[in-house]
């Protein structure tokens, strides 16, 4: 079993940033893409990045793309996702999930674990 426990969230006004981690514990993650998501109320979930596991290769939504950043600590067994210029539009809770290979994936269909989630509220 794998568990994945997501932190930093909260509220920050437009324009702001946050990091969120992404703790892993149980069986090691080193050898699995990681993944970010997010769904907002109503809507359906949605890829936001995700990084290989060697962290040689990122990948990320248009809509993120150039204010977000994934990076991964193997040692530490954490993901994180700097949030920068942050949107009303990014509200939503944020999810992190172990790819089932190496490869990341951009659906969710290419993730089998997943954390409870933590809300990102951004103000206008």
């Amino acid at each position: 079993q794998v568990q994945l426990v997501e932190s930093g969230g909260g509220l920050v006004q437009a324009g702001g940033s946050l990091r969120l981690s992404c703790a892993a514990s149980g069986r090691t993650f080193s050898r699995n893409a990681m993944g970010w998501f997010r769904q907002a109320p109503g809507k359906e979930r949605e890829f936001v990045a995700a990084i290989r596991w060697s962290a040689s290769t990122t990948y990320y939504a248009d809509s993120v793309k150039g204010r977000f950043t994934i990076s991964r600590d193997n040692a530490k067994n954490t993901v994180y996702l700097q949030m920068n210029s942050l949107k009303p539009e990014d509200t939503a809770v944020y999810y992190c999930a172990r790819g089932l290979t190496v490869l990341p994936g951009t659906a969710t269909k290419d993730y089998d674990y997943w954390g409870q989630g933590t809300q990102v509220t951004v103000s206008s």
